[in-house]
């Protein structure tokens, strides 16, 4: 083992032995009545979370603040030098501070911690010394205190930092599970990630619509059939229709090979003849994650889309669109 990784070893250890002992001290029943007032507070806040640290209690809490809000919590990070020169004036009545100081006499807090005092504000303390200025200024304190660095000189913020992270995190995980957050509501704060658009794209969004589907008739020749296979904007497939207009099958380029081992010219039969019967479909408003499984379980690449809302009216066995595989995969969906 070489040096650089032993190092490494070691600071992997002190760190998960900071986390476990953070955890540990859960046992505890004030540390736990703690943690579910500070989930009381930020659960029920009226207005946002505005989280303050100098540092690397600072870059910390600008995380804690972004994890917050992308989880439904709105939380903005409020630099405390910046805030003694006008931007307090963040701070809303009905806000809840955080305050990060491992250490807890961080000198450009005082004026915050004076600022939540008059305003009567509650106040999250989150700091390895619960006995510091901000912890007892806090309306609660949350104790993140290591019992080392991983720091060989035991100066550099390492371990302390993990710790003060993970308790944010546990805030927030503890308050969406408290709000009842569900994955969607992650995906409509984050509608430009993966996540997003699996969980906001639908079918409607993605098919393809009107003159570009290709759809034909029971005794429609097969001549026209392949000319509608071709010349529309998803190739390779039409639709066979009843004289109900309702769809009744598919015909595929598949279709037409397993028909040349067994007829010598397909293209002088019709339709209703090389069909294959019963087609899968999918709803309009089904999020088009469901149609990529659907394609990938029955190794088909299209699906004809069908529009439940119109069974009243008798037309639901009608297409409303057509949706391809290469449609899901430039939705980037994968």
């Amino acid at each position: 083992m070489t040096k650089e990784v032993s190092d490494a070893s070691r600071v992997f250890e002190i760190e998960a032995n900071a986390l476990l002992a953070l955890r540990a001290r859960l046992e505890n029943h004030a540390a736990a009545e703690a943690l579910t007032r500070a989930v009381d507070l930020i659960a029920s806040c009226q207005g946002k979370v505005v989280i303050a640290g100098m540092g690397k209690s600072g870059l910390v809490g600008r995380k804690i603040a972004a994890t917050l809000s992308s989880t439904g919590t709105p939380s903005v990070f409020l630099h405390p030098a910046e805030g003694s020169h006008g931007d307090l004036g963040v701070i809303g009545s009905q806000d809840v501070v955080v305050g990060i100081s491992y250490g807890g006499e961080t000198p450009e807090l005082e004026s915050l911690l004076r600022y939540v005092a008059r305003k009567n504000l509650s106040l999250i303390a989150i700091t390895g010394n619960p006995l510091s200025t901000l912890g007892k200024a806090g309306t609660i304190c949350l104790d993140v205190s290591v019992a080392e660095e991983a720091c060989p000189m035991g100066l550099a913020p390492t371990a302390s930092t993990t710790a003060t992270l993970a308790m944010g995190d546990a805030l927030a995980v503890a308050t969406l599970n408290r709000r009842g957050f569900r994955a969607e509501d992650f995906a409509e704060l984050h509608p430009g990630g993966k996540l997003g658009r699996r969980l906001l794209t639908r079918v409607a969004d993605v098919m393809h619509t009107g003159d570009a589907l290709p759809l034909v008739g029971l005794d429609t020749p097969m001549r026209e059939v392949l000319a509608a296979m071709t010349q529309k904007e998803v190739r390779g497939v039409a639709g066979v229709l009843d004289e109900q207009g309702q769809l009744v099958g598919i015909v595929t380029d598949g279709d037409l090979r397993r028909r040349l081992e067994k007829s010598l010219n397909p293209l002088e039969e019709k339709a209703r003849d090389l069909m294959s019967r019963s087609p899968k479909t999918v709803d309009a408003s089904e999020l088009a994650e469901r149609a990529l499984f659907m394609m990938e379980q029955f190794r088909i690449q299209t699906l004809f889309v069908m529009n439940r809302d119109l069974s009243s009216s008798g037309r639901s066995g009608r297409p409303v669109g057509l949706l391809h595989l290469q449609d899901l995969l430039q939705a980037k969906l994968r």
